[in-house]
């Protein structure tokens, strides 16, 4: 009798919370809020079903920007001449062709162009980077008198464009030599190329040295001390010991290296008169185009329809480097975020 007549069990919040649905919870949750808090909830929620939106608007916005002229490049390279005239054509061509790509190899001599460009490319990148990792070393590890001197001039290979020294540098290579004694004409040479590699003075070594300063400064001295003590020199040390550990620094600097006497026109253009690269050849690819599949250098071709072959220059130009970067991505993106470029 006592257990009937005795007052119903009151329900705890938790219990009453597992009998609620999410939904229900959510609005006695709202209702027991001040008129602020549920304000900036709604704002935020709202915020958070605008954000993935406006991201992916932006995030594909860029993408098209940066791939439009590749799309457009590979559209028009892959057209007939005449399909440049027709306006019903926008991306997608109407009659494909091979015979475009074909007449821009034989018009630019790719295959030879190419072998002169990668022997000219390749050799001074490597000696580049060596005589700027030498440089940048020093820099970074030893006291001498006027380094601060000597290395605001660094920075001034940094921000003086080429165009400043190029007449001064062509003066230089026409007379080559010690005044009195002899003389060589070194232009049309790759001699040209390779000395101021040679000497830490190449195309945008300035920033090379800048690289590996920050690196090896970011090193660990005891590696230095412990060589040391065991009787190197700060040659031996720096192959034996720096070097090793310097991979990614040197792998980054290559790799800019590599892309920056790639696409290099001016400087070719200045020393360079026979010997071919694919820049050079990509700039004159006009003259060429009139010589070698028209045999006359006279004849008129529509600006407009000249676009399919300077698209398909373009792609050929850029293909080794795009493939360059497609295995070595991996390497150049860590070699990026270690060599002190960022952060």
């Amino acid at each position: 009798m006592a257990d009937e007549t005795a007052a119903p069990k009151v329900k705890s919040a938790e219990e009453i919370g597992g009998s609620m649905s999410r939904r229900q919870l959510k609005k006695l949750h709202m209702q027991s809020m001040t008129r602020e808090e549920r304000g900036y909830l709604r704002r935020k929620a709202a915020a958070e079903k605008v954000w993935p939106v406006f991201r992916a608007v932006i995030l594909i916005g860029l993408g098209f920007v940066i791939m439009y002229p590749l799309i457009y490049m590979i559209s028009c390279a892959f057209r007939e001449r005449a399909d440049m005239s027709d306006p019903t054509v926008m991306w997608i061509p109407r009659h494909y062709t091979f015979r475009i790509i074909t007449e821009t190899i034989d018009a630019m001599d790719y295959w030879k162009t190419l072998g002169n460009t990668l022997l000219l490319n390749i050799g001074c990148s490597l000696v580049q980077v060596i005589s700027c990792a030498i440089t940048g070393y020093g820099f970074a590890r030893f006291e001498f008198r006027g380094k601060k001197l000597f290395f605001a001039i660094v920075i001034m290979m940094i921000l003086v464009p080429t165009q400043v020294i190029s007449l001064p540098l062509y003066t230089l290579f026409r007379y080559f030599g010690i005044k009195g004694l002899f003389s060589v004409n070194l232009i049309d040479s790759r001699l040209t190329m390779y000395l101021p590699a040679m000497t830490a003075n190449g195309i945008r070594a300035g920033l090379m040295i800048f690289i590996f300063r920050q690196f090896f400064k970011g090193l660990p001295r005891e590696l230095e001390d412990a060589a040391y003590i065991d009787g190197c020199g700060p040659f031996r040390t720096f192959v034996s010991v720096i070097a090793p550990n310097a991979a990614p620094a040197f792998l980054t600097v290559f790799l800019f290296s590599v892309v920056w006497y790639w696409n290099d026109y001016y400087v070719s253009n200045t020393f360079f008169t026979n010997t071919k690269t694919i820049a050079l050849m990509l700039t004159n690819l006009d003259n060429e185009l009139k010589i070698r599949l028209f045999n006359d250098p006279t004849v008129q071709i529509s600006p407009r329809e000249q676009i399919v072959w300077k698209e398909a220059g373009c792609l050929l130009s850029i293909a080794p480097v795009l493939l360059m970067y497609v295995f070595m991505q991996k390497h150049f993106t860590e070699g990026i975020e270690r060599s002190g470029i960022v952060g």
